[in-house]
């Protein structure tokens, strides 16, 4: 089948039928008045053909819907750009022959939730040993030391355990996301490492179910994971990251040896 990149729609039976469902809850008492206003409030989103498949009350005057419409409007797919970690993904061992390899030392991982959040699991994924999914987390390569300070960690306190411990990276796990207390949390992450003077020395990467590459950059990290994110992706970045930076430390101290003797 021939598909138009530059037209996409949504299918539910038939390809470009634009069948969509959609959920959500209305402050009202569950009734018929209810679902009349679901579907109107459908129909004003845009969706043709709206029909309120599923109602639930949901107690003290609240209603849950589910809407099934078709959606009119097309997206222009082959257009789009979307900012992301480009680094080539390696396996467990991989991993480990690189930082041998190429780096010539272990490396020092400090991961954890901070703030108020105390949403662990996914930190948990990418740093303990068991990892998930079948992946190894980092604190079972050998040429990773991986520290996992848990939930609730103060962005003071990560930032002491950075400098006590010569970190590399620092991985901050967000859960949490109400009255983008997120957002918050993190900029101070980076506001502190560069008032202290150590925001050149780290790599920041941060994660979360509503973080992206994208929304990581623009809050000063060098790096974002979203959902889906495993260890090897994670690890294979910042060894590829430490590699490009030390390569372009001692470009530049070459550089200037060359530069002092012409001088001379």
């Amino acid at each position: 089948m021939n598909l138009d990149f530059t037209r996409v729609k949504p299918y539910g039976d038939t390809m470009n039928d634009g069948a969509v469902q959609m959920s959500f809850s209305l402050p009202v008492p569950c009734g018929e008045e209810a679902r009349e206003a679901a579907r109107q409030l459908a129909a004003k989103m845009g969706l043709e053909e709206p029909q309120v498949y599923h109602m639930a009350d949901l107690g003290e005057n609240f209603t849950y819907f589910i809407v099934y419409g078709k959606c009119s409007h097309t997206i222009d797919y082959s257009a789009i750009q979307v900012p992301k970690v480009d680094t080539e993904r390696m396996s467990f061992d991989e991993i480990n022959h690189f930082i041998q390899e190429r780096l010539g030392r272990k490396i020092v991982v400090i991961g954890a939730c901070t703030g108020t959040d105390a949403h662990t699991v996914g930190i948990d994924a990418i740093m303990n040993m068991k990892g998930y999914n079948g992946e190894y987390g980092l604190e079972r390569y050998p040429e990773i030391e991986a520290y996992n300070l848990g939930s609730q960690v103060p962005n003071e306190e990560m930032l002491a355990k950075a400098l006590e411990l010569q970190a590399d990276a620092l991985l901050v796990s967000q859960v949490v996301t109400q009255k983008g207390v997120h957002i918050t949390n993190l900029t101070q992450l980076v506001d502190l490492a560069e008032a202290e003077g150590i925001r050149q020395n780290l790599l920041l990467i941060c994660g979360g179910p509503r973080i992206n590459h994208e929304m990581a950059l623009e809050l000063g990290y060098d790096a974002g994971f979203g959902p889906g994110s495993l260890a090897p992706d994670v690890a294979s970045y910042i060894v590829h990251e430490l590699d490009r930076r030390s390569k372009g430390k001692r470009v530049g101290n070459v550089s200037g040896h060359h530069g002092a003797g012409e001088n001379v």
